[in-house]
């Protein structure tokens, strides 16, 4: 089954307790990369021209991850994101992240565009719903 962004991390010396496995707090990191990652590449929409152009900000209104399998210094990790249901000013993600075949993670991220300023929500900028709307329409209304 193909995802709707996927993209390659690497496992690096940076990630990793003293025993060379990934420290679970660096996985929300490359989560946070990830998403940034899949908004500049896909959507067209970098978070510098985001918060420092636009004035939104899209942070993370909840997070959910279940750790299936540690990973590795050296390892390279390809994560996967998915929308799974769009609104007028949130999105759920599902995310997995796998290592040659074995599923190291999986959760759920809500996403929420908000006006810097005001910190409230505010509905997506166009270039989002098109995105969805062209790569996921059963989502969108």
């Amino acid at each position: 089954m193909s995802s709707l962004f996927t993209t390659e991390r690497k496992i690096l010396f940076q990630h990793c307790d003293p025993a060379g496995m990934v420290f679970y707090p660096r996985y929300f990191e490359m989560i946070n990369s990830v998403v940034e990652q899949w908004f500049e590449d896909a959507i067209g929409l970098s978070f510098a021209d985001l918060h420092l152009k636009r004035g939104v900000a899209i942070p993370t209104a909840s997070i959910s991850i279940d750790f299936r399998a540690p990973s590795q210094l050296g390892d390279s990790t390809l994560y996967s994101i998915d929308v799974t249901r769009f609104g007028t000013t949130s999105m759920h993600l599902a995310l997995r992240a796998h290592c040659e075949g074995t599923l190291r993670l999986e959760g759920t991220q809500v996403l929420v565009m908000t006006d810097r300023d005001t910190q409230r929500p505010r509905p997506w900028l166009p270039e989002v719903e098109t995105y969805v709307r062209t790569y996921a329409p059963e989502l969108v209304s």
